[in-house]
């Protein structure tokens, strides 16, 4: 933990949360900050991610099949301000988060992701509160416009939040749209 930034610190390095969505997914599920046994799991789920929003970017893969991987690399070397958080169901890795700007006022939910199998039933949305909960505070997100499915996701996460929350589209011909929302959810723990 970062001492000294009192409500800008970074997450506990115990995080650990038990969720309780209503898949038929193997037990526990388990959201958790990272560990250095995790990184081969994330950088598979990331270029599942990573091809996800091809679609939305139009991004092609390099000549050796993987896609860019800078945020990642930052979140798995524990750069300041950066963590990684994975999601798993019993044995299986089936998400990630990457948070950025964990040292200052207003953290960024990076990238999120969880597989298409184990969508639905409220999984995501779990997994989202379970982050943002660990670091009370203000929070943002961006989603591409076009995505319509993270507009309606993003939206449920932030009205879960203390108070309202705000969305901006990007200017500039950014086509980000932002969430902003502060989050106060007591999560359950498990050590």
């Amino acid at each position: 933990m970062t001492e000294g930034l009192g409500a800008h610190r970074a997450p506990r390095l115990s995080c650990m949360t038990t969720l309780h969505a209503h898949l038929d997914l193997p037990r526990p599920l388990i959201a958790r900050l990272a560990r250095a046994e995790d990184h081969l799991a994330l950088r598979h789920l990331w270029l599942l991610f990573r091809h996800d929003m091809s679609r939305f970017s139009s991004a092609l893969p390099f000549a050796d099949g993987t896609f860019r991987s800078e945020w990642l690399d930052a979140a798995l070397r524990s750069d300041p301000g950066w963590c990684a958080w994975i999601l798993t169901a019993g044995a299986h890795p089936i998400g990630f988060a990457l948070v950025r700007n964990t040292d200052q006022r207003v953290r960024i939910l990076n990238s999120f992701f969880v597989v298409a199998g184990a969508r639905g039933g409220g999984v995501g949305l779990e997994f989202a509160r379970a982050v943002v909960s660990e670091s009370p505070g203000e929070w943002a997100v961006a989603y591409q416009e076009q995505n319509r499915a993270a507009a309606g996701f993003w939206s449920r996460v932030a009205e879960g939040s203390d108070r309202s929350w705000s969305e901006t589209v990007g200017a500039g011909g950014v086509v980000d749209t932002w969430i902003s929302f502060s989050a106060r959810w007591s999560s359950r723990r498990s050590r």
